[in-house]
């Protein structure tokens, strides 16, 4: 069996970006939040960026425009951050909400950071 990764649906980055969309999704159909349609659409947005930018970015075939394209995806999981801090000052979501899916939001950046590392690494030919 090969560890070669050959659609972007395998890459650990794109399947925890995924499972972040949909507690997005999932917290931005509460209550408050789904009234404020102006946060609910951007945190969406965001959400979406992450992994949609990871899959583009992978579907490219060349490891510089993917390395682009993981810029951009974690620069959108900062931009969900941001909004998750304007949810919680605006008291609509809790604390304990916050901290989860803020905790989720950072371990995606993670993530998304170790695989520039290694592509930077690939790209480099170290």
């Amino acid at each position: 069996m090969s560890d070669r990764i050959e659609r972007f649906e395998e890459l650990v980055a794109w399947r925890k970006a995924r499972e972040l969309t949909a507690k997005v999704y999932a917290l931005t159909r509460e209550d408050g939040f789904a009234q404020d349609f102006g946060l609910k659409d951007q945190a969406r947005r965001s959400a979406v960026s992450i992994m949609s930018n990871i899959a583009e970015g992978f579907e490219r075939g060349s490891l510089s425009e993917f390395h682009q394209f993981l810029l951009i995806a974690k620069a959108s999981c900062a931009e969900l951050r941001s909004q998750l801090y304007v949810a919680l000052d605006a008291g609509y979501i809790s604390a304990a909400t916050f901290e989860t899916i803020m905790q989720q939001a950072q371990e995606v950046a993670r993530i998304i950071g170790g695989l520039r590392v290694s592509i930077d690494r690939k790209r480099d030919g170290r």
